[in-house]
């Protein structure tokens, strides 16, 4: 997925400095294609070059900013039914899956969907280029992620809800360990 999506957009070897630069990725799914597109690319939650969208969905969209060139893929479910087909001599589900990912074609792997991306200046890779302060709770909410309500700035947690419940500050200088 990851060297198809890369491929697509153009970028040969994302890993080089001056490809990386270029590249963002949004990977819809918090498993292990998440670990292998960023191992595989060299892209970073830390560079934000990885965007984290949580669609549940076993896909990434891979987007050039320099010609703005983006795909969507999307495993296809039905290539692991069909493993054995594609490598009916391995006894071994591991190896046979595998090999079998290997030999077949990327239309029965893959579902690939040219799309935009909309973007800002928030969203690109490097330094923080806005802080602002949720006038409901004191915390700097950096990059534009503050979310406008009645024209005041608050951090999502105060906004819509957090995923966390009943926070509790401990002091550092009552901390044992």
């Amino acid at each position: 997925m990851a060297m198809l999506g890369c491929r697509l957009i153009g970028l040969d070897d994302p890993q080089r400095l001056d490809q990386l630069k270029k590249l963002i990725v949004y990977v819809e799914l918090d498993r292990c294609t998440a670990d292998a597109v960023a191992y595989v690319t060299g892209v970073r939650l830390g560079r934000r070059s990885l965007k984290f969208v949580d669609y549940g969905i076993m896909a990434a969209t891979f987007l050039n900013l320099e010609t703005k060139a983006a795909f969507r893929i999307i495993s296809n479910e039905e290539s692991r039914a069909l493993v054995s087909k594609y490598a009916p001599e391995i006894e071994n589900e591991t190896e046979q899956q595998i090999v079998g990912y290997k030999r077949m074609p990327i239309r029965v792997l893959f579902t690939i969907q040219k799309v935009d991306i909309p973007y800002t200046e928030y969203d690109l890779p490097g330094p923080t280029r806005k802080k602002t302060v949720c006038v409901q709770c004191g915390q700097i909410v950096r990059d534009n992620k503050e979310v406008m309500v009645n024209h005041q700035p608050l951090c999502r947690p105060c906004a819509t809800g957090a995923y966390f419940k009943n926070p509790v500050e401990i002091s550092p200088d009552d901390l044992t360990f």
